[in-house]
């Protein structure tokens, strides 16, 4: 298949990705995060804090603070125990458990993995894999990589004045085995909801970060060991106490970097890990794609424009002036979850849905290599909605204009027969949520701008977008829950999107709901 009918196919016709005889084969599944084996370890402490509000800003970070840091970010969290009702012929019943994390995944597979250079207290530097399941550091790589890492940046980060370096990776095998090639598109997802959750978390650690999508793959994949058959970086995050940090600056831009002579520089590393799967089968369109969307040279970085959007000549409805929501971020992250059919049919006053878009959009603005130094006050990836039974607010499809704080509207009445329709997967009964919402982009995926790697780039900034709604719902006492099961096209229609080279990139309904109809038990020390 032709690269570029895969990525029409994984958004527009998903059901032309799989293999009619695909199977599951659960006894076999992977675990949901990666096990080193005979590897130095540092153990972090499970004494993290009940609440990250009112910290003091320390200066460097002791390693007290990167293990409370990592928990909150991606650390185990809870674990869930429900009931599986049989069918009474094939399908057997029983009870099933597995462990959450803060921040949602797809089929709660969790393909990213977490790497780290660290240049702190009591901590030999070097280059460090967190290791989800027992809530600690593993040695991959000792030494003082500052200049590598910077060249690997193009030069565009002052990497001596960060105290680390965060890694965000995907192992392609870890949801291929339920999800075959639709797993791209939920990897690139996952990334980014990883990356606005852990930005969220670091804001209250006091550090300052940047995101770089654009970095020489094989290098970054060459000095954290990682085997590009099986695991690839998709962002690295540089973090920084300093007051005075530059980020993205454009020193030795005229000087061209390849992965190649870095490579060159270190001695490759290949640590043993354990997977659980005894047989894990190919995947040859994730890896073209992956290697269709490695870069070689810091000549090929780029700078990206954020979207433009032309007016509109429906009705545009205010809303009320609302201020930033100041909550705990600790106890919103507690209290998420994806209800599915725990939605339940409830009213959402304006002031709910100005609070909710105002801090959804504004949290959502960060540093990143596709803006550089410019101030970009239009973002690549928009927020339409559908609402119903909000207060004082017609029903109907609309845009949220941040910088109006008001929405426009693009369709009036009730959508929610449409979008039921749309759904592929009768998993949420969108009858009951008031919201529902499309972070949507680029019907393009930037490939014009970015190539290949723009499928990925979208995907991830559509999952940061995603993860700032779902804690600002949370904070106001409502849930969402991500979905990707409906008809694109369907859903592009409501919005009329499609004319002007927009689609909807993932379904986000959002509202009141019951308790979970499961046993959950925290793992907070």
């Amino acid at each position: 298949m032709r690269l570029d009918s895969f990525l029409h196919n994984l958004h527009f016709d998903i059901d032309r990705l799989d293999p009619p005889d695909w199977e599951v084969d659960w006894n076999d599944a992977p675990l949901a995060y990666k096990l080193y084996r005979g590897l130095p370890v540092v153990p972090l402490s499970a004494e993290v804090p009940l609440t990250l509000e009112g910290r003091e800003v320390p200066g460097i970070p002791a390693l007290s603070d990167i293990g409370h840091f990592l928990w909150y970010a991606f650390g185990l969290a809870k674990v869930c125990q429900w009931e599986l009702v049989g069918d009474g012929a094939e399908q057997e019943g029983g009870v099933t458990h597995s462990f959450r994390r803060f921040l949602p995944s797809g089929g709660a597979l969790y393909p990213s993995e977490l790497y780290l250079y660290l240049r702190v207290k009591d901590l030999p530097a070097g280059i460090y894999h967190y290791d989800t399941a027992h809530h600690r550091l593993v040695l991959l790589r000792e030494g003082d990589f500052d200049s590598y890492v910077a060249r690997a940046l193009g030069n565009r980060c002052d990497v001596s004045a960060c105290f680390g370096t965060v890694f965000v990776s995907t192992m392609f095998w870890k949801n291929f085995f339920k999800y075959h090639n639709f797993s791209y598109r939920l990897q690139g997802l996952d990334a980014g909801v990883l990356i606005g959750h852990l930005l969220e978390v670091a804001k209250r650690f006091g550090f300052s970060s940047g995101v770089y999508f654009q970095f020489l793959d094989r290098a970054v994949n060459h000095l954290l060991g990682l085997s590009e058959q099986d695991e690839s970086v998709y962002a690295v995050i540089p973090l920084s106490v300093e007051p005075g940090m530059t980020w993205f600056a454009d020193r030795g831009r005229d000087e061209a970097i390849t992965a190649s002579e870095l490579c060159r520089e270190l001695r490759p590393i290949a640590h043993e890990h354990y997977v659980r799967s005894r047989r894990v089968r190919p995947y040859p369109m994730l890896v073209r794609m992956n290697e269709a969307s490695l870069l070689e040279s810091t000549r090929s970085f780029r700078q990206v424009e954020g979207e433009t959007h032309e007016n509109v000549k429906g009705r545009t409805v205010p809303l009320p002036p609302v201020n930033r929501l100041s909550y705990d971020l600790a106890a919103a992250c507690k209290k998420r979850h994806s209800p599915g059919i725990d939605f339940v049919l409830g009213r959402v006053s304006q002031e709910q849905l100005a609070a909710l878009l105002r801090e959804a959009t504004a949290s959502f603005a960060y540093r990143n290599d596709l803006d550089g130094v410019r101030a970009n006050s239009e973002p690549r990836v928009s927020l339409y909605l559908c609402l119903h039974h909000v207060e004082g607010i017609p029903d109907g499809a609309y845009r949220y204009d941040s910088g109006a704080h008001a929405l426009q509207m693009e369709r009036p009445g009730d959508h929610r027969l449409s979008l039921q329709q749309a759904m592929t997967l009768d998993n949420v009964n969108l009858f009951q949520p008031p919201l529902c919402l499309h972070p949507a982009g680029g019907r393009d995926h930037l490939q014009t701008a970015l190539g290949y790697r723009g499928y990925r780039i979208q995907q991830m900034e559509a999952g940061m977008l995603v993860q700032h709604v779902l804690l600002a719902a949370s904070a106001l006492g409502m849930a969402g829950h991500p979905l990707l099961g409906y008809d694109a096209n369907m859903c592009d229609e409501i919005y009329g999107i499609a004319s002007r080279g927009q689609t909807c990139l993932i379904q986000l309904p959002v509202g009141p709901y019951r308790p979970a109809s499961r046993l959950e038990g925290s793992l907070h020390a």
